[in-house]
């Protein structure tokens, strides 16, 4: 258990985690809201913890709005509608199905097994449904942007990224986004076999890739991506 909390506006108590690391030079704030909230203080040698905590303390209002955005979790159980890939789904539970069956022409997903299993697989769908989508919108660029191997993650704070091994990575959560919006994050990182960096030429060949609208797929990205955790 930590020996220190940071509460909330709202009365919610956060765990702080506090790590002193040698080699560093400055305090540095890691707030976490998955899989549960904590904040995470790196501070150097000689950086005593009660002044780790007055540094965090003078950072109130960001760590706050920070949680505080984070949207509340929807459960999902058999008769709602979920939209993901930019299809509105109808979720239905049937025990005596073994695997995932959708039915396209209903726009139905019947998920079978335990019913409590039902938000894990609707997850798991959901992932495959995502990869399958994701090297198809790959595969539509010229073959010299394709990466040399795809993963998908689940992180929080970035939609997508690119290693100079030729891996490339994106959060599966992108499925939840306007299908345009998933598009440029993976142009985006498409772009970046090319260019390693945010350089104007990085960026017209994101532009050269997408096409018109990337402006606005990084605006609605900015304003709404915090909702595309709202589920599980």
């Amino acid at each position: 258990m930590s020996d220190y909390v940071f509460t909330l506006s709202s009365g919610v108590e956060i765990p702080i985690i506090i790590t002193t690391r040698r080699g560093l030079r400055n305090i540095t704030l890691r707030p976490k809201t998955r899989p549960r909230f904590e904040i995470h203080i790196s501070k150097p040698w000689l950086v005593s913890e009660a002044a780790a905590i007055r540094f965090l303390e003078s950072k109130q209002k960001w760590v706050n709005d920070i949680f505080q955005s984070v949207p509340q979790k929807v459960r999902l159980s058999p008769g709602q509608t979920i939209e993901f890939l930019g299809r509105r789904v109808l979720l239905r539970h049937d025990a005596n199905v073994r695997a995932n069956r959708m039915d396209y022409d209903a726009m139905c997903l019947v998920v079978g097994g335990s019913i409590d299993m039902f938000e894990r697989r609707v997850r798991d769908f959901i992932k495959a449904e995502f990869l399958r989508e994701l090297k198809s919108v790959v595969r539509s660029a010229p073959s010299e942007f394709w990466p040399q191997r795809i993963a998908i993650r689940d992180t929080t704070s970035r939609w997508g990224s690119c290693s100079s091994s030729g891996t490339m990575s994106f959060s599966w959560r992108l499925a939840f986004a306007p299908r345009d919006v998933m598009q440029y994050v993976i142009m985006h990182e498409l772009a970046h076999k090319k260019h390693m960096n945010h350089s104007p030429e990085f960026w017209a060949t994101v532009r050269e890739l997408y096409g018109f609208g990337v402006e606005r797929a990084k605006r609605w990205l900015s304003q709404n991506g915090a909702e595309l955790h709202r589920f599980f």
